[in-house]
């Protein structure tokens, strides 16, 4: 049997640990960004399948493209997208809540202590901006802007949210950032932009996030 000798920088990690877990919410999983990224190109599908029926370019958004009348399949534009926009964000929250559960379980933790409420708090204060303006983009004809005011009201939450758990989430976040100032300078292709942040990078990040802590643990 094994002995387990102290030294002063086992004794230092061990502490560094400690203060970790009483700080930072730890228990992101990898697998919860993968499958919200999943669910976010199930949503780009449906609006391309939604277009393609209209008659449209499943992705490319026209500047002269018209948000009124019915669509064939029966359903305005404009709440289409918001039913599909539900749809997506609940599953990928359900999600992300199955998978982190299961981790923090696994390591021994609650998902429901002071560190879980101050990480959803500083997510929730940038989405929150972020849904409103949205709103009022909307609601003054830029729709086109929505894309890309999602994605950096987003990476800006995530970056915000970064203070309260692993630091690896800031590489998303800008990320995330950056995409949506890149749909900014070219507001056509905003759903490109969304399956490409919100989708793919999603995917991706997840993956290797599952590798470097998940797959150890």
């Amino acid at each position: 049997m094994a002995l387990h000798v102290s030294t002063p920088i086992s004794d230092l990690r061990h502490i560094r640990q400690l203060m970790e877990r009483s700080r930072y919410f730890i228990g992101l999983s990898g697998l919860s960004g993968v499958g919200a990224g999943c669910c976010a190109l199930v949503g780009v599908a449906l609006v391309a399948a939604y277009r393609v029926v209209a008659g449209h370019p499943p992705l490319y958004l026209a500047a002269a493209e018209s948000g009124a009348g019915l669509h064939p399949w029966g359903v305005e534009p404009l709440p289409f997208l918001l039913a599909v926009a539900a749809m997506v964000v609940a599953a990928a929250v359900s999600t992300a809540v199955y998978f982190t559960h299961r981790r923090v379980a696994r390591l021994g933790y609650t998902i429901a202590d002071r560190r879980t409420y101050k990480l959803l708090l500083n997510l929730a204060v940038p989405l929150a901006a972020g849904g409103a303006f949205c709103l009022g983009l909307i609601y003054h004809g830029e729709a086109e802007l929505v894309a890309p005011a999602t994605l950096v009201f987003y990476g800006l939450a995530l970056l915000n949210g970064s203070n309260f758990t692993t630091e690896d989430l800031r590489v998303l976040a800008y990320l995330e950032i950056g995409i949506g100032l890149l749909a900014l300078a070219f507001p056509a292709y905003g759903l490109y932009c969304w399956a490409l942040g919100f989708g793919l990078l999603h995917i991706a990040y997840g993956y290797w996030l599952y590798l470097k802590y998940d797959a150890h643990e």
